[in-house]
């Protein structure tokens, strides 16, 4: 993702991705609500990329990531096709893509957050970072969950779509418990990996 080609690869993964999502989507209100981190991340990432590049893994997360959400904005959540397949593959009682969706919201975070903590602050890889990145993702995870609150006092009955809680009373409760069990999963699966490619771009330093 370093190289010219890769940049321009991924920037036009995510805007085909933002022009697929936005034809045809379901509800255009939703769709603007569940893609805006994208619309956000986007130029930001573009624009600090000269001056602070981050590791390849983590730009190729975020590309995974913007892809979540902006399927989700198409259907919305309780409408994704892949979301109903699981739902009659498990037997499960509702579409749980919002589940997938709240993984990626710990799962994802937690390397940016790793990252800009090895590499700005005098933190290193061990228990103290483990437990500051979960934190981080947890309390990122719970001030979604107060956004979408704020949304639904503002909207009312228009909100359902975009909170798509599909009748669970439990659900924030669910959602920050995938975006916490999803911060875990990653440091435990790629921190390793993550380490040798910030090596990488020290030396490059």
């Amino acid at each position: 993702m370093h190289t010219t080609k890769g940049a321009v690869l991924w920037v036009v993964s995510i805007v085909v991705g933002l022009a697929w999502s936005y034809i045809g989507a379901f509800d255009r209100g939703v769709w603007l609500l569940e893609v805006l981190p994208v619309l956000i991340a986007l130029p930001l990432l573009a624009w600090t990329r000269p001056r602070f590049p981050l590791t390849t893994l983590v730009y190729v997360l975020i590309a995974i990531h913007a892809w979540v959400l902006m399927v989700g904005g198409h259907y919305t959540y309780a409408r994704v096709p892949l979301g109903f397949w699981l739902q009659d593959a498990f037997d499960f009682s509702r579409n749980h893509y919002d589940r997938i969706g709240h993984l990626a919201q710990g799962f994802v975070p937690a390397m940016i957050v790793r990252e800009l903590l090895l590499r700005k602050t005098p933190l290193v890889p061990g228990g103290w970072l483990f437990t500051l990145v979960t934190a981080v993702c947890l309390a990122i995870s719970a001030l979604y969950e107060l956004l979408e609150w704020a949304a639904a006092v503002a909207l009312g009955q228009g909100a359902d779509e975009f909170l798509a809680t599909q009748g669970d009373p439990f659900d924030t409760q669910s959602d920050m418990l995938m975006a916490w069990i999803g911060a875990m999963l990653a440091q435990v699966l790629l921190a390793r990996w993550h380490d040798r490619q910030l090596a990488g771009l020290r030396r490059q330093g």
